[in-house]
């Protein structure tokens, strides 16, 4: 049975969630300088507590792709492409092709070696922050194994891993251990090390703890 019009949740058009959950309050544009690519699992695109969104709008030069398992060459794309291509018959040059950099911890499987901050800042030293493209899983971190051993090209990637992590602000998901945040706050955090620019991301991870509240709302009361 078809829904008729009339009981059918109005969604808003910019965050897609049905109106009465809109997120759209939270959303805090930054003046990124690295961009970001978030690949997100298909099992994390309609979980409501889910922080990729609110991260991909709020950031300008980010792109949110769904899937587990990407073509090779639709995948390279989206790692190197330049989100804006040049104009018909320019070509490609140093200054548009991206570089990326997986955003994944050290002790992960993968023959990547993984860097710190300043020792990733220090190999890609020739580079302009806009040259750069951090890639960001967005999956349980399960599922984001099982991401990185089915691309290959994921795992040819150099690596960041997040060290000094502090105390996360999502309490509405639960934490197998310490060190695991939102996929916000960890995209954050890559950015304010990259970028050497703490304070151009409080305000977004401000608005993070105003979206942790309004569905921490939803959430059953415990009796």
């Amino acid at each position: 049975m078809t829904a008729s019009p009339a009981t059918r949740r109005l969604h808003c058009p910019t965050c897609g969630r049905p109106q009465r959950t809109c997120i759209c309050l939270w959303i805090a544009p930054v003046a990124h300088v690295v961009e970001v690519l978030i690949l997100q699992h298909p099992l994390e695109v309609d979980h409501a507590k889910g922080s990729a969104r609110l991260l991909h709008l709020s950031l300008p030069r980010s792109r949110l792709v769904a899937g587990e398992t990407f073509p090779e060459d639709e995948l390279q794309a989206l790692l190197h492409a330049p989100y804006c291509q040049p104009q018909a018959g320019g070509a490609q040059t140093r200054d548009t092709v991206r570089h990326p950099v997986l955003l994944y911890p050290e002790s992960a499987e993968g023959p990547s070696s993984a860097l710190s901050a300043p020792g990733l800042c220090e190999q890609l030293s020739r580079l302009l922050p806009t040259q750069l493209r951090l890639v960001v899983l967005d999956a349980t971190w399960r599922k984001s194994r099982k991401m990185l051993h089915l691309n290959p090209l994921l795992q040819q990637l150099p690596r960041l891993a997040l060290r000094d992590i502090p105390p996360s602000r999502y309490l509405i998901r639960k934490a197998h251990k310490p060190h695991q945040i939102s996929t916000l706050e960890a995209t954050c955090l890559a950015l304010m090390r990259l970028e050497r620019n703490d304070e151009r991301y409080l305000r977004l991870l401000t608005a993070f703890q105003g979206f942790v509240g309004q569905q921490a709302g939803y959430l059953p009361i415990a009796r």
